[in-house]
């Protein structure tokens, strides 16, 4: 399915869009539903508005009581659509969708849509249909084994691996599950190293000799040959070979394996120079082993300050260290997300990445621009709108921070584990603010489903002890 972005929209179109996202803010769904309808029936490909409609038509149910003796029609429309499909798919799906503008939890119309949209071409719409299931019911193993088929069949195999490593966590008895994550596991390390676009590794390497050199490297890997061994046999190519890729690459891998970060980043760092930076899988592996090392130091300076006490002799040098290793880090990320943000100014998630960064380094006023484009995103809407009160409550704009987190918790059905952090800081803010009666519900809210989640359970039961009247004091009897 070519999925067309907000920019590929025509004018009056994109006027609509717009007015659509001030709709869902000003929590008009109605309104907001009609707009992305009409949108989506000119533009079925326009899959941010397609999200963001199940995400209002989701409010929108959960804000509405359900009537009485309301009688459900959902069935024979979705009969109706089921004949549809076998004639025209793509008239199924905007069939569908009226049905789960009343009822986007229809199990039976999203498995549907789910059918119709793979037969329309729309694979991503399959998977839209499928994820609006699992917010219900985020452990029902039989949608996340169909979400992760429907991955595969895509080539997502980063998220089919997800999905399968769910199933294992819901039902650790699934050898199914198991099995198909290690296969996943290899085929998404094998669109990484690149392998699925060559024929041969041999064609991976302009240079034959080479391609044979390294093959033997390999080779003697499987039947034993020391790590040491390996780097230095791939040094000699590499000198009479330096403007060669490959070698440098080669080595920054052997580096990793032996764990010497600092190693593998420069062999990175010299392949990428090699590619005039044309390579950008190599720089993102340099970065990445870039942050991989400063975890590493960073978890050393912990483990130091833990086991050791203030008084120790080098215990604030320590403390320093630890702090600048962190900000290093963050630097490293905000860098990396900045630049992909800027290649691809229309991609919402990367501004949230951008803004989750900004956040975790304390630079809140930064982070602000960023979340709140992304939270037009309907799938980072939520976690946005949780560091978005973060970001408030830092900056001390409380009232702003409430309102955020408490439009955040209207729209999770389930106490998901969003909902609870969501649910929890919102709780923590009602106590900042003195507000102790506030505070309590939502941590009985959290304490009714999750009685191990953070300090819920301490805080819930303490409230109760305070309650409990105190024991009248036994009076002496008289003399007489």
């Amino acid at each position: 399915m070519p999925i067309k972005a907000e920019k590929e929209l025509n004018q009056t179109q994109r006027s609509h869009w717009l007015k659509a996202v001030a709709a869902v803010e000003l929590r008009n769904y109605g309104y907001a539903i009609s707009l992305l309808q009409g949108i989506l029936k000119e533009e079925p490909q326009f899959l941010t508005g397609r999200q963001l409609l199940r995400r209002a038509e989701v409010t929108k149910a959960k804000a509405e009581k359900k009537k009485f003796f309301a009688v459900s029609t959902a069935s024979l429309a979705v009969m109706k659509a089921q004949r549809e499909l076998k004639k025209d798919p793509k008239r199924a799906v905007e069939m569908i969708e009226k049905i789960l503008e009343d009822e986007p939890w229809h199990r039976q119309a999203n498995l549907l849509l789910k059918e119709a949209a793979i037969a329309a071409g729309w694979p991503e719409i399959g998977v839209l249909a499928l994820q609006t299931l699992l917010e219900e019911k985020p452990r029902d193993t039989r949608i996340l084994h169909e979400l992760g088929l429907l991955y595969h069949a895509q080539g997502e195999s980063e998220k089919e691996v997800e999905i399968y490593n769910r199933i294992g966590k819901a039902d650790p008895k699934d050898s199914e599950a198991m099995r198909l994550a290690k296969d996943a596991s290899a085929r998404a390390s094998m669109k990484t190293g690149g392998w699925t676009q060559a024929e041969s590794y041999r064609d991976l390497i302009k240079d034959k000799d080479l391609a044979v050199s390294l093959e033997q490297q390999t080779r003697m890997a499987l039947t034993g040959e020391s790590l040491e061994q390996q780097i230095a046999e791939v040094y000699e190519l590499h000198q009479a070979a330096p403007q060669s890729v490959e070698p440098a690459r080669r080595l920054g891998f052997l580096f990793e394996q032996k764990e010497d970060f600092e190693s593998a980043v420069a062999w990175f760092q010299y392949a990428a120079e090699l590619t005039n930076g044309s390579d950008a899988g190599l720089l993102r592996k340099a970065s990445e082993l870039g942050v991989k090392r400063l975890e590493r130091e960073i978890a050393e300076h912990e483990r130091f300050l833990s086991e050791h006490g203030p008084g120790a002799a080098s215990y604030s040098e320590r403390a320093a260290d630890l702090q600048a290793a962190k900000k290093r880090r963050a630097g490293i990320l905000i860098d990396e997300a900045r630049k992909r943000s800027e290649r691809n100014p229309a991609d919402l998630q990367l501004r949230f990445e951008l803004g989750e960064h900004l956040v975790h380094a304390g630079r809140f006023r930064e982070a602000l621009p960023e979340l709140q484009r992304a939270r037009q995103n309907p799938n980072a809407r939520l976690q946005a709108m949780s560091l978005l009160g973060k970001c408030y409550q830092e900056l001390g704009m409380l009232d702003l921070a409430v309102k955020q987190l408490l439009e955040g918790a209207r729209e999770i059905l389930s106490m998901s584990p969003i909902k609870k952090d969501i649910t929890y800081n919102l709780g923590l803010l009602y106590e900042q603010m003195g507000d102790m009666p506030g505070s309590l519900a939502c941590m009985k809210e959290i304490y009714e489903v999750d009685y191990g989640y953070k300090d819920v359970a301490a805080r819930v039961e303490s409230s109760y002890k305070s309650l409990e009247p105190t024991e009248p004091s036994k009076e002496q009897p008289s003399a007489d």
